[in-house]
């Protein structure tokens, strides 16, 4: 079905459009007008006036002036931030924190959200996704019905008297006008408190809504989906929402979830991948028929690539735009509107192409398992399980990993611990494909488990319907955009998820 608001919108964004279509041509003077652009403003700020910013006239003076940092840098920042002090990191107000999402421990990480970065990145990502898309389907009908979105909540800083939350919910929040009437339910539902209640009145509050398009994380949008499909009584969610045509994901791989989301959808259904993280918007999927998402160059953000070889050294040395190789994986720093500087944000990401500058999400920088020397990452992993659920019919929820060190009681080995939407026949057939796949996936993994001899076959526990969901609830962590941690070189996750399943880990 057509919309007639179509036409006008892509009116309006032609200009928009074009400049998007610039960024093969003109990636590094983009980016460099970015950084002037954000050390001007940085100059004001305590920050900058550490660090010279208005002499700072170069990238490289940039990068040999100013230190790459991690959040625990960070920290004592935010917290005076959130004390009402001003103009330490970015000139304005910030009273916005984003309760970030990259870490699941107990301890939780705040990052500022300026009112530039809402206008100038997230929202600015938000009008250029709905307009790529439209690019390409100029007869969409996604005007002319509503999108749900999932979110957070927010609540008290820990301090003073600014709010934090998932970001989503600081966006849904702030909504300009265009976005909040074509967005559903209501902020009040969106926003409330405890996920379980706000599940079930956002599935009876949109059951009778014209609802054209999703907006949020898979393994939490299938959660709400499944609750409408359950409340309506329904066979189908066509039967609910007969004109719902596309599905807009991120936060985690989608990989292990277009499965249960094709046959849940049907056809035809589109699915859209952008990367919106609590530091900012930084991708969007701009050709449906490709996996790999195109690098947003001119949202206020300045970007720079780490070698991972380069991790933990104390001035490691990072790539421009302009210098960075398809197929190696890079740590991604960012400087931001919101006050972030040579910030390591915690993903790795590998370019698929530099003409336009397209990359997919490889995984976290402590999100990975090389104990052995494997150098396995979240998306060898995602691309194997996805493989072994299509060989022996199986459908997976959740999952993480982790190794079995070598001992006088243990083989080295990974366990494997899987929420299962639907079982395997054989759990050892099971096993054998998501080896065969990780093989196939990475010649390291490979390597070291030639023969068995270093690396025994991984070891798959099938976890109880609503463990992950139970672990998640237990830390305060449910809904928005938290996430289960996929793969770790240490055995915490393992050992909590187990124990909460009352088996023992095999650790003496």
């Amino acid at each position: 079905m057509s919309s007639f608001l179509n036409a006008p919108f892509l009116r309006l964004m032609r200009g928009r459009l074009r400049q998007v279509e610039s960024y093969s041509r003109n990636a590094g003077s983009i980016q460099r007008a970015q950084l002037e652009y954000l050390l001007r403003a940085g100059a004001r700020t305590e920050y900058g006036q550490r660090y010279g910013f208005d002499r700072i006239g170069s990238e490289e003076a940039f990068r040999n002036t100013v230190p790459v940092i991690g959040y625990e840098a960070l920290q004592p920042y935010v917290e005076r931030l959130m004390k009402g002090e001003d103009f330490l990191l970015w000139p304005e107000k910030i009273r916005w924190f984003a309760k970030s999402s990259g870490t699941t421990n107990s301890k939780s990480k705040y990052i500022p959200v300026s009112r530039q970065a809402l206008y100038q990145c997230h929202y600015k990502g938000g009008k250029d996704l709905f307009a790529l898309y439209l690019k390409d389907h100029p007869r969409s009908g996604i005007f002319s019905g509503k999108n749900v979105s999932l979110g957070g909540s927010l609540h008290p800083a820990p301090w003073g008297k600014a709010s934090c939350g998932d970001v989503s919910a600081i966006i849904t929040k702030n909504l300009p006008l265009w976005a909040e009437a074509r967005r559903s339910p209501s902020k009040k539902i969106s926003l409330m408190d405890g996920w379980e209640k706000k599940l079930d009145r956002m599935a009876r509050s949109t059951l009778k809504q014209d609802i054209r398009s999703f907006l949020g994380v898979p393994s939490w949008m299938m959660l709400f989906l499944q609750k409408t499909l359950e409340i309506s009584g329904k066979g189908s969610l066509r039967e609910i929402w007969p004109d719902m045509e596309l599905f807009v994901h991120g936060g985690v791989s989608f990989t292990p979830y277009r499965q249960q989301f094709e046959q849940l959808m049907g056809q035809p259904f589109s699915y859209l991948e952008t990367y919106n993280a609590s530091e900012g918007f930084f991708g969007i999927q701009d050709d449906l028929s490709q996996p790999d998402m195109l690098l947003m160059l001119d949202y206020g953000v300045y970007y720079e690539f780490m070698p991972l070889e380069e991790s933990g050294k104390e001035h490691p040395q990072t790539a421009g735009i302009e210098e960075v190789l398809p197929g190696k994986n890079y740590a991604l720093v960012i400087t931001t509107n919101a006050g972030l500087w040579r910030y390591l944000i915690g993903d790795t990401v590998v370019f698929t192409s530099v003409r336009p500058y397209r990359f997919r999400i490889s995984g976290r920088t402590r999100h990975f398992i090389n104990t052995f020397g494997e150098e396995l990452m979240v998306e060898n992993a995602d691309q194997a399980l996805m493989r072994a659920c299509r060989e022996t019919g199986a459908e997976i929820a959740d999952y993480t990993a982790a190794p079995v060190f070598l001992d006088s009681k243990n083989q080295a080995r990974h366990q494997w611990l899987v929420e299962f939407r639907k079982e395997p026949e054989s759990m050892e057939a099971f096993a054998l494909a998501l080896d065969k796949h990780l093989k196939e996936a990475n010649s390291d993994y490979e390597a070291k488990r030639s023969d068995g001899l270093l690396l025994k076959a991984p070891q798959v526990i099938p976890l109880p319907a609503g463990t992950f969901f139970r672990w998640l609830q237990g830390k305060g962590k449910l809904g928005g955009q938290h996430k289960i941690p996929r793969l770790s070189n240490q055995r915490d996750f393992v050992r909590e998820l187990l124990a909460l399943c009352g088996e023992t880990s095999p650790e003496p």
